[in-house]
């Protein structure tokens, strides 16, 4: 049978995507190959941010010397790269030989096939109805980490914050069932993993087009009461939606729903907000803020920050590098504005000069670092649950994991205390990660 490798890049929910595409092809018979000698790459890819999609395009230039000796390997490229830019790319490169949009991922293993019985042919499967969704059945049990899984809710985005083109690459919003969801949870949970994800867009819209109504509280308390997992967990919220029945769920149900949320507040400038179209406010959010924190004394916040949008100002910038020090966030993901073709921002004139942007971006990296390196610090002496689900990058003997609040922890310890809970003392925290000691196993 055919010989596949499939390599994901950016968010959860392209990892997500590409276990189920793996989970199919095994199912009917191929098997998984490095990739100098499969058949077949696919390259299901992010196209939500420039930076991204020049990664999958230098991907595509390596495959030249083997095709031009063996005719071989034919490339996929599949999701939000593929529904932007795949054409393009099969136009570009000759071993481009199918490109799928992420609402076609269904059309994947069966297309795979065919492409292999019509080596001259050319597949495409892009998204033309963005309300339309061909999905796989497969519950993708075949996944890179035994002890963790991902579990996609909801597809798409209704939101058209002018920087973003997921709206236009992953469609309009569509919430999956409860029973669904419920069933995939129990799945993962009766295969071993221990830490379920869920993942959306926006998951707290969950449910708001569905007939009757069901909201994303009552979802999570389902996750937490009717699956068996150990810890939940979601991303990403939107802070308009994030309303305090998620917030009083969220209290109700630990240790099972870990306090650990990502905000994202792109900027601290209400003048900004409106021209993302973000639809709140900063004191709005300030609000949702201390809601979490007060009902969550451990919660582990984290945001995303986008500078040098287009028409910000260094009023509007000044106010960002404020509200980073007002919430002290555990973690943001920071970005410097990149224009994406077809979106509101992109069409603007006032665009930021790159040496302004790149400026901007290191003064607000360097300001969280520190304010990192200081929550940290502080949580040196405490003893937190870690989940230990996989070898630590930087060392032999060395195993990590995360606490409740998403906390990376690095520990000493063997292979066999992988898919294990140990209660950790916290001995150094530095501004990414903290250091522990193993007292105990919890399990």
């Amino acid at each position: 049978m055919y010989r596949f490798a499939l390599k994901a890049y950016g968010c959860q929910m392209n990892v997500y995507d590409g276990d189920k595409m793996k989970t199919a092809l095994l199912a009917r018979g191929w098997t998984e190959a490095p990739e100098d000698e499969a058949d077949v790459v696919i390259l299901n890819g992010c196209s939500i941010r420039d930076k991204s999609e020049q990664k999958v395009w230098s991907e595509l230039g390596r495959f030249a010397p083997r095709w031009g000796r063996e005719g071989r390997p034919f490339v996929a490229v599949t999701g939000c790269i593929g529904q932007n830019v795949g054409a393009a790319m099969a136009s570009r490169f000759p071993w481009v030989r199918f490109v799928s949009g992420p609402r076609h991922i269904g059309a994947v293993p069966e297309g795979l096939d065919l492409l292999m019985g019509c080596p001259g042919e050319k597949f495409f499967h892009l998204d033309d109805d963005p309300s339309a969704f061909f999905d796989i059945s497969e519950v993708p049990l075949t996944r890179a980490n035994p002890w963790k899984a991902f579990v996609t809710i909801t597809h798409g985005c209704d939101n058209f914050c002018s920087y973003c083109i997921v709206p236009y690459v992953r469609g309009r919003f569509v919430s999956r069932s409860p029973g669904a969801i419920l069933e995939e949870v129990r799945a993962f949970v009766q295969d071993g993993a221990r830490e379920i994800t869920l993942l959306g867009q926006n998951v707290n819209s969950y449910g708001k087009d569905l007939s009757p109504s069901f909201p994303f509280s009552a979802l999570l308390r389902e996750c937490a009461v009717k699956t068996g997992a150990d810890r939940l967990r979601f991303v990403t919220s939107h802070p308009q939606d994030f309303t305090p029945d998620i917030v009083e769920v969220m209290k109700e149900h630990q240790p099972v729903i870990c306090p650990s949320v990502n905000l994202p507040i792109q900027s601290g400038s209400d003048r900004m907000l409106a021209l993302m179209n973000r639809k709140y406010t900063l004191s709005q959010y300030r609000s949702t803020v201390e809601l979490l924190r007060s009902a969550l004394p451990d919660l582990g916040l984290t945001s995303d920050l986008i500078v040098g949008h287009p028409g910000e100002t260094e009023e509007d910038f000044a106010r960002s590098v404020d509200m980073l020090r007002e919430f002290r966030f555990d973690l943001v993901h920071t970005a410097a504005y990149s224009p994406r073709k077809g979106t509101a921002a992109a069409e603007r004139e006032d665009q930021i000069p790159p040496a302004v942007k790149m400026e901007r971006l290191r003064i607000v990296n360097t300001l969280q670092s520190a304010i990192a390196g200081e929550i940290n610090a502080s949580l040196e002496g405490r003893t937190f649950p870690v989940l230990l689900d996989d070898r630590a990058p930087r060392g032999e003997g060395l195993l990590q994991g995360r606490t409740p609040s998403d906390k990376v922890v690095i520990v000493e310890g063997g292979e066999d205390l992988l898919g294990r809970t140990a209660s950790v003392e916290i001995t150094r925290g530095d501004n990414w990660c903290l250091t522990g000691k193993i007292l105990f196993l919890l399990d």
